[in-house]
């Protein structure tokens, strides 16, 4: 290796084997020894080890220093287990091995995947071993980025566990949400990882496709800032999560970091809405869709955040990870963004697999990375190790490595790792702390949505007799996927959570379980109805499931949410309709609450149920927000981040739907049989059952005094929109202002309204709070005809209330 290495510097500093540019910085001959690397001829501290250098001083330092191999390896994912046998959960024998340690380093030693259900100590031991040897043993001492899954429930590692992020987003509390992800940070970072993969920033506009639980919804909006950085929902919440999680510095760093961690923003881009809602099939959108809509929340979320992920589909045909337009054009050169870039696992084999674009393994290495210019996760086949011999054949221009290296370097850098890449002696203070329980109760509290409250039904009372607790979801702690399978040891089913909060009352707990998630086995529907006609009121819980990271790769188990899990159907499976119809024909009260990743379409549900919950997998406190919400200790506030349609055949029903693109003659089948029918649809409504934004209170809000900072302003100018909301009932309560525009003229079709800003706010019963919203002028743009985006002069309606419900309007003049 010291020879190869040697000869490899002869020969790129004699201009044979490579080509150098003057932005390198590179004088015409080393400024160090080529027998080691890591030094200066003079003795002088090399710059890329000054913890007090520029970010980039340090990376044109270090780029000439290394060797092809060497940078190649900064390329490709390796993993902890190649050294650390990670196979056992409960192994905690701390010992590794030494060849499988320094071949994984000199193959794939830029980033490491270590995330793995083990026991603290032995990822710690596991981790510090191999960022010792990086540092100590090898000649440039390059710390590796070491990587978990933190952002779809958390540190899963029996770590705190919290809502899937469509839940997290229905908070519609984006400064909550930062301080979630701070949590995420603090409980990974202590174990020595640095690079998480989240967060997932796709749009739930294709409500089919299996991973809608790992989004923050439908909606590509949120809060503007310099000229073209857009806001949106799904933007917004992936903003606060990636500074909640990058924020600060890890310890003993240099002042240059400018981050704790790496967040990962996925799957850039327009990952979410395949085709048949098939996961990684096709994506089909023009140009405008993808401005308009996909790329919003990375512009957003993501132009600080020191990773991003490309995506498995193909978009207008061309795969996203071989899609010059999308990650060079835009997102490298218009946007300037400059981390690091990695393709999802094994995508870069399924240029050859599934895409039909290469017949070989160099073929695909040379296509993702010259358009790319990105690194290989594992999965595959690992074809960038196919890059050395390329780029000596001349195959591949060492231009685009050194690019990408670049990238990778400047993550690093940013992170201080250089300085102290290690996990810490007090990891363990920073896990599963009371602080960030009570935090996680908060966001377990303002994610559930009330969707319905017939009569006032809800909360109920505690001076009640009994109540039924009926259903499949009832003595269940329903996670979503990419927890471990242990994580729900540590979750409150809505059983326990109920028994917890009513153990001080006289309340009687008559619980049937009626039915499972995955059968049509009616049998137990004698039991749940005999539970129901025993106590003052039923609460039956139904909805979707996922697995672990383990059982939902796992052949012969079922699911019906998750990576890889997607559905034809989106109303209930098995008997669990027919099980809530029964509960309900007792004639009791009865309160359904969906426990789902998705939306659920049942429309008989909506229309015959005296009052609706709606919540998305919770995190481990799950159970004993829903029965505060349920018995009123908290008042639901949560919105709904996605529409919920009237069946599968009425999708899509986003909000934000281009001006024409849903005429309304409804057709519909009575509760009798009777036909009643129309034209859009037939016999049933391109309505959704419950639109974005929809969420309803235990008290009443009223809306005045709707006010713009100016009524008419010129293309260049931003907005203020201002308006008093009073809490006119008997309780206090949040509620979330939402603001939505309509471009009543433009030059090409725009969305019917958008939702162009939001706050959350507490008003206390009988008392009023004024709120003022910011609009960016760039929110009122258009991609224009001539493939820019341009304010047009003309009006914008203005709204405030929900997608579907307004409660004052107005409108602004552009001239």
């Amino acid at each position: 290796m010291i020879l190869s290495s040697f000869v490899y510097i002869l020969l790129y500093f004699t201009g044979i084997l490579s080509v150098v540019r003057a932005s390198d910085k590179i004088a015409t001959s080393p400024h160090f020894p080529l027998e080691a690397r890591g030094t200066n001829s003079d003795g002088s501290r090399p710059t890329y080890k000054n913890p007090h250098a520029s970010i980039e001083d340090r990376v044109n330092d270090l780029l000439p220093r290394m060797t092809i191999e060497e940078k190649v390896a900064q390329l490709i994912q390796g993993d902890i287990n190649g050294w650390m046998n990670m196979n056992d959960p409960l192994d905690k024998t701390l010992t590794f091995n030494q060849t499988g340690l320094e071949e994984m380093m000199r193959l794939k030693g830029g980033s490491i995947w270590g995330g793995y259900l083990a026991p603290w100590e032995k990822l710690v031991y596991g981790i510090t071993i191999g960022q010792r040897y990086l540092m100590e043993n090898t000649t440039l001492g390059i710390p590796a980025l070491f990587q978990t899954e933190v952002g779809l429930h958390g540190f899963t590692d029996n770590g705190t566990i919290w809502p899937s992020p469509i839940g997290m987003a229905a908070s519609f509390n984006p400064d909550l949400l930062r301080q979630a992800a701070a949590t995420f940070a603090d409980e990974a970072e202590g174990l020595g990882y640095t690079h998480v993969f989240a967060p997932v920033l796709d749009l739930s506009r294709e409500l089919r496709w299996g991973r809608v639980e790992e989004n923050f919804g439908e909606d590509p909006f949120l809060h503007v800032f310099p000229v073209l950085n857009f806001t949106c929902m799904t933007g917004e919440m992936g903003h606060a999560f990636v500074t909640g999680l990058q924020s600060g510095r890890r310890r003993n760093t240099s002042s240059t970091a400018i981050a704790r961690m790496a967040a990962t923003c996925k799957h850039f881009a327009a990952f979410g809405s395949p085709q048949g809602g098939l996961n990684i099939a096709q994506v089909s959108g023009g140009e405008r869709e993808l401005r308009t809509m996909f790329l919003k929340p990375f512009n957003r979320a993501c132009m600080e955040s020191l990773s991003i992920m490309t995506a498995y589909s193909s978009y207008d045909g061309i795969p996203a990870i071989a899609n010059s337009h999308l990650l060079t054009d835009i997102l490298r050169k218009e946007w300037g963004y400059k981390y690091w870039v990695t393709t999802d696992a094994g995508s870069v084999d399924l240029l050859m697999t599934t895409h039909g674009t290469c017949d070989t393994r160099e073929c695909a290495a040379k296509t993702a990375l010259e358009n790319g210019l990105s690194g290989e996760m594992g999965g595959g086949t690992f074809t960038y190790l196919t890059l050395p011999d390329q780029v000596k054949t001349g195959t591949v221009d060492i231009k685009f490595i050194d690019e990408t290296v670049k990238a990778m370097l400047r993550t690093k850098f940013s992170l201080g790792l250089f300085e102290n890449p290690f996990p810490y002696s007090d990891f363990a203070s920073a896990l599963r702390k009371p602080a960030t329980r009570d935090l996680l109760h908060q966001m377990e509290s303002e994610s559930i949505v009330l969707l319905e409250n017939r009569n006032g039904i809800l909360p109920l009372s505690r001076s009640l007799k009994s109540v039924a607790l009926i259903g499949p979801q009832v003595d269940r702690v329903s996670f979503g996927d990419y927890v471990f399978f242990n994580s729900s040891l540590n979750g409150i089913s809505p059983l326990a959570g109920f028994r917890q909060h009513l153990s001080n009352t006289s309340v009687h707990i008559n619980y049937a379980k009626g039915s499972e998630l995955w059968s049509n086995d009616e049998s137990g529907f004698a039991e749940a109805v005999s539970a129901a006609q025993a106590s003052d009121v039923a609460v039956v819980m139904v909805g979707t499931w996922s697995l672990d990271q383990t059982l939902l790769w796992t052949p012969g188990t079922n699911a019906t949410t998750g990576e890889h899990v997607d559905v034809a159907d989106l109303g209930l499976v098995g008997a669990q309709l027919k099980l809530v119809q029964a509960v309900k024909a007792t004639g009791k009260p009865t309160v359904v609450v969906l426990v789902s990743g998705k939306p659920v379409a049942e429309p008989w549900i909506q229309e015959h149920a005296d009052a609706v919950l709606q919540q998305f997998y919770p995190g481990e406190l799950g159970g004993r927000a829903l029965a505060e919400a349920i018995f009123g200790n908290v008042n639901p506030s949560g919105k709904l981040p996605v529409s919920f349609p009237r069946s599968v055949g009425t999708t899509p029903v986003f909000y934000n739907f281009i001006k024409g693109s849903r005429p309304l003659d409804p057709g519909r089948i009575m509760d009798d049989g009777q036909l009643s029918f129309g034209h859009q649809y037939v016999l049933n409504s391109p309505v959704p059952l419950w639109s974005f934004g929809h969420g309803l209170s235990y008290t009443t809000f009223n809306y005045t005094d709707l006010s713009l900072s100016k009524t008419t302003i010129g293309i260049q100018d931003d907005i203020t929109v201002s308006v008093t909301v009073h809490n006119t009932g008997k309780v206090d309560g949040k509620e979330v202002v939402q603001v939505y525009i309509t471009d009543l003229v433009s030059s090409v079709a725009t969305p019917n309204q958008e939702l162009v800003g939001f706050q959350k706010i507490d008003v206390p019963a009988g008392s009023s709070k004024s709120v003022s919203i910011k609009i960016n002028n760039s929110q009122l743009a258009v991609w224009s005809l001539k493939g820019s985006w341009v304010v047009e002069p003309g009006q914008f309606a203005i709204k405030v209330g929900t997608s579907d419900q307004t409660f004052l309007s107005t409108t602004l003049t552009v001239r």
